[in-house]
Formats: C-alpha cells, sequence, structure tokens
C-alpha cells in the first residue's frame, strides 16, 4: 500500500484508504500529513514538560492546533504548505526544547523519535514520510485507543482554532491536548492508561465546545430562532463554506456597500442565526446542501467560494479559478488568502474584486428553512416544551445529529426522520441536518419538529440542553430523559463530540452509518459493554429499539 488512512467514515471497505482517500487526497498529501502529526507530537512532548513547569509556550500552543486542524479530513491537499509546516513544527520543537534546557529543567535522556526527527530539505521530508504511520504500531488495541485519542485531539484542534480567533484561550485546554499527544509517543504505555486518556480527552472536550460557544455568543449573541432564504437575488455574490464566524464577521464587513451579496454554503449556515449578523442587508441566505454535493452546486453558483476550514472536496477545474482558500484550508492551484497580521483583518480584497466581475447565482431552489435553536433559545422555550412532555404532545427528542457523507447508506436518516411519529421532535447540529431540515415535518404546540443548535460544535448546545431538562425534570440521571440519540458522523470533529457525551455519562448512542474502523473488535467490545454503543439496523428496526420500545 502508498498511504494508510482510516480517520473517516468512508474509509474504502471500511477498513481504509490505502491508494488515494475518498475525500480526493493523494498518497504524498496523506503520508505528509502524517508526518505532520509525528512532528507535532515532537513539539507537544516538550511543550507537555513545559505546562507542567509553568513555562509558557503560546507559540507551541499556536503550532500544535494549526498543525492538527490542517489534517483533518477535507481541510488541506496542498503539499508544499503542509511541508513548510513540517518545517515549522521542527524549528517550533527545537525553539521549545531550548527554553526548558535555559529554565534547567531535567529533559529524559531517552527521547521518543517523534522528538527527534530532523528533515532539512524537501527530499528529506518526503522520503521520511512513510516513517509516520500509524501502522508502526504493532498492538491493535492500543493503535486503535492512541487513534481514537489522535482523533478527539484534531477535533478539539479546530474547535480551539475558532476560539482562538476570537480571542477565547485557555490554558488547561492547550495542556491537556499536548499531553496526550505526548502520551501517544510512549510505547510501553498500557490499554488501561490509554481508556482513562480518552476519557480525560472527552472531558477536555467539555471544556473547548464551552469555550467556543461562549466565544461565539460573546461576540455575536445568542443565536435565535431565524428563518432562512434559501433562493437567490440578482447580484453578484461570494459563496462562504467551512465554520469560522470571524472570517463570516470580516467578509460582511468589507463586501458592505460593494453590491456584492454574500450566501452562507453547508456548516456556515448558523451564522445567519446569530444577532450581530442580521444587521448586514447583503447577507441574504444560504446556497445549497451539505459538503459533498459541491461539485454541481458550485458550478451553479457562478461566484468565487470561499473556503475557511475543512469540508473542501478537490475542484473541478471548471470552477476551481473561482476558489479561494484560507486558514487551515488549502488546495494547490487556488488562491489562499494569509492570515491576519498584528491584528488587522483578513484582506478579501480580491475576491470581492472577481466576484464584481461574475453573474449573480443560479437559483436551484426557493423557500425557507428555520434554525437557531441553540441552548439559550431552547432554555426559552422550556416552559411550553416541559408542558407538551407532560401532556404527551411530545413522546420523545431524538438527537440526529453529527455529519453528512456521500454515501448511499446515509439515505437512512432521511428515511428515518420521515418515518418518526408525529410526537417525536429532533435534536440536530451538524451537516447531518441537511438529510431532513428541507422536509415538511410539521411543528408541535408551535414548537418546530426540527430544532436546528448550529454547526457540529453547538453539539454541546443538545448536551447543555439535555442536562437542564434533567434538572428540571428532576431526574437522577440524563439517560432517564425521554431522549434517544442516532448520530451520523463522518469526520474527527464527531469523534470528539462523541468522547464529550461519553464524558457526560449519555449511554446507548446509535452511530452511523459505519463504527469507526479504526476501533478494533477489542475496543469496540468496551464501549459496546460499558456505554451501551451499537451501530445503526435498518429504519423500522431502529425505530422499534429507539422509539417505540425505548
Amino acid at each position: 500500500m502508498s498511504m494508510f488512512c482510516f480517520q473517516c467514515q468512508e474509509t474504502v471497505r471500511n477498513v481504509a484508504c490505502t491508494v488515494r482517500g475518498v475525500c480526493g487526497k493523494t498518497e504524498d498529501v496523506s503520508n505528509l500529513q502524517d508526518l505532520l502529526i509525528f512532528v507535532s507530537k515532537g513539539v507537544s512532548y516538550f511543550a507537555h514538560i513545559a505546562h507542567q513547569q509553568n513555562i509558557p509556550c503560546d507559540f507551541a500552543d499556536t503550532f500544535m492546533f494549526e498543525a492538527l486542524f490542517m489534517t483533518i479530513t477535507n481541510a488541506n491537499f496542498n503539499d508544499s504548505i503542509i511541508i513548510e509546516k513540517i518545517k515549522e513544527g521542527q524549528k517550533v520543537r527545537e525553539q521549545i526544547k531550548n527554553i526548558l534546557e535555559t529554565h534547567t529543567v531535567n529533559i529524559p535522556e531517552s527521547l521518543p523519535k517523534e522528538a527527534t526527527l530532523t528533515s532539512t530539505t524537501d527530499e528529506q521530508i518526503i522520503a521520511n514520510s512513510l516513517l509516520a504511520s500509524i501502522l508502526n504500531e504493532q498492538n491493535e488495541d492500543v493503535r486503535s485507543l492512541k487513534s481514537l485519542i489522535l482523533f478527539g485531539v484534531k477535533g478539539m484542534a479546530a474547535y480551539v482554532e475558532h476560539a482562538h480567533n476570537l480571542g477565547k484561550r485557555k490554558k488547561s485546554s492547550f495542556a491537556f491536548m499536548h499531553k496526550a499527544l505526548s502520551e501517544t509517543t510512549r510505547t510501553d504505555i498500557t490499554v488501561d492508561e490509554l481508556v482513562a486518556l480518552t476519557h480525560e480527552c472527552g472531558l477536555y472536550g467539555v471544556e473547548v465546545m464551552e469555550l467556543l460557544d461562549n466565544a461565539n455568543t460573546s461576540a455575536y449573541g445568542n443565536p435565535v430562532a431565524t428563518k432562512v432564504n434559501i433562493g437567490v437575488k440578482n447580484n453578484p455574490a461570494i459563496l462562504i463554506s467551512g465554520h469560522d464566524l470571524k472570517d463570516m464577521e470580516e467578509l460582511l464587513i468589507q463586501t458592505e456597500g460593494t453590491g456584492v451579496d454574500v450566501y452562507t454554503h453547508s456548516e456556515m449556515l448558523p451564522a445567519h442565526y446569530y444577532p450581530a449578523f442580521k444587521k448586514y442587508s447583503h447577507f441574504v441566505g444560504n446556497y445549497g446542501n451539505a459538503w459533498w454535493k459541491q461539485k454541481e452546486e458550485f458550478e451553479s453558483f457562478n461566484g468565487p467560494i470561499l473556503f475557511t476550514t475543512n469540508c473542501l472536496v478537490p475542484p473541478n477545474e471548471t470552477y476551481k479559478n473561482r476558489v479561494y482558500t484560507t486558514g487551515a484550508s488549502g488546495f494547490k492551484g487556488c488562491i489562499h488568502i494569509p492570515d491576519r497580521v498584528e491584528g488587522k483583518a483578513k484582506d478579501f480584497s480580491q475576491i470581492i474584486a472577481h466576484a464584481k466581475t461574475l453573474p449573480a447565482p443560479t437559483e436551484i431552489e426557493s423557500g425557507e428553512i428555520i434554525g437557531g435553536y441553540a441552548h439559550n433559545q431552547v432554555m426559552q422555550l422550556a416552559d411550553p416544551i416541559v408542558d407538551a412532555v407532560k401532556s404527551g404532545a411530545i413522546r420523545k427528542f431524538v438527537v440526529m445529529a453529527g455529519c453528512d457523507g456521500r454515501m448511499k447508506s446515509r439515505e437512512y436518516y432521511t428515511e428515518f426522520a420521515k418515518k418518526l411519529p408525529q410526537d417525536v421532535v429532533i435534536l440536530t447540529a451538524g451537516c447531518a441536518k441537511y438529510r431532513y431540515n428541507k422536509l415538511e415535518l410539521g411543528s408541535i404546540n408551535g414548537i418546530p419538529r426540527v430544532l436546528d443548535a448550529g454547526q457540529c460544535n453547538d453539539s454541546y448546545s443538545l448536551a447543555v440542553i439535555a442536562l437542564k431538562l434533567k434538572e428540571i425534570f428532576n431526574l437522577h440521571d440524563v439517560n432517564e430523559l425521554p431522549l434517544v440519540y442516532n448520530i451520523a458522523w463522518y469526520e474527527q470533529k464527531a469523534i470528539i463530540v462523541f468522547l464529550a457525551l461519553l464524558s457526560l455519562g449519555i449511554k446507548n448512542i446509535h452511530i452511523g452509518p459505519t463504527l469507526p474502523a479504526f476501533l478494533s473488535p477489542n475496543i469496540t467490545k468496551i464501549l459496546v459493554e460499558k456505554f451501551g454503543i451499537a451501530s445503526i439496523d435498518t429504519v423500522d428496526e431502529d425505530m422499534k429499539n429507539l422509539i417505540e420500545n425505548n
């Protein structure tokens, strides 16, 4: 095999991509990303010691989350950018090591290979990229848990970066992330130690999502119930995709008064729910569906597309010249908008000028969709929701959060939503919503039967809602609520959400379309026996098990 990647749900035969990624990444990009993770672990080995000694290492913290975010599925396909990040990582590693030495901190003589690898040229980096394969870990249970922890930390890195861009940081989160990466370099670590570290990863996942929730709401207000236009207007426009709300804000400011409209795509849809963005009259709607449909939908959008984070599919040549990337995202041949300098805003003038030369979007649908039911908005509806539950108008809530994807088996989630009894309400977050958020599912006593909390990181809101309802109903255990979990996953941000839910004591989560390929049989057995984790079955069987008999 020329590569080995099993970090997402769409791995070949639910084992691994070994020739080319289903996501579109080449073997070279895959192997270089593995090496970037390898180098990041070396940085974290020393940064973990620094955090233990309370020695500041902000530069190592920043490098770590930027590097990990770059390796998330569908984020960065540009081997040149990844090579430069590997070189930066080696410099950061030596810098933090030197700082420790100046503080006369005792550094063990025997270092893991991740803390010593040096590749000074592009050729050496490419040659060394195969050294970093996860297959070098021979014990499959250890490999499984190390992968679960790594992918959880990758998900944390995405949320940490968004919060960081809004000026919110938490030292404890960085300390744990370095600790987790450092621990995965150990060759003597046991399964029991890794299980404990996995639980800890979930706890810090909750901390990170709470941090980002605070960052978003303090900057832009609490999301409110909002009807979002899915048609188009007649002005030239920019389509913004990804997850970064700071990029969203700066683009809206710079396009104001230019005659260029702004539309959201996929996971950027929830930007419409924030009060701060409602003042922009040129912020006109959402275009298209989940990330995997972008090839056909970008053709008809006509204007330029800005990727702020992951969820980029390698673009067709017919519209590639209209794709711009920024932040952790990247693709060769697409213009990359540089990061902010000295606290200034990013410069979006080039994409705005490009938009002015192109026709308005072609309409592909019309109407409205509703969302904005994050925890603050739902708690404002607490009385009618409690009344509806007590009266029997609402029998059950089902959490159908997570990710969407290409596989035909994901039609399961649309069919499941259609077949739900009329007294069941869906709680959702993430792009999984696109499987059912345009269905006419109606409402119960004025409460929509699909309550969309927002982006994948807003799954935190669903946990807050569950814990608040537990308190309102005076229950001892959150699992006593009339609430079940039928979650779709695709990439690493869903993994940290999953671990966070487990750390909160939530059990009996159904996951699909398949369980992660990186889980060994023994680790899967632990999850099943301890937490009641299950894979999805047929729609009818799961309807019986989750709704009728639960």
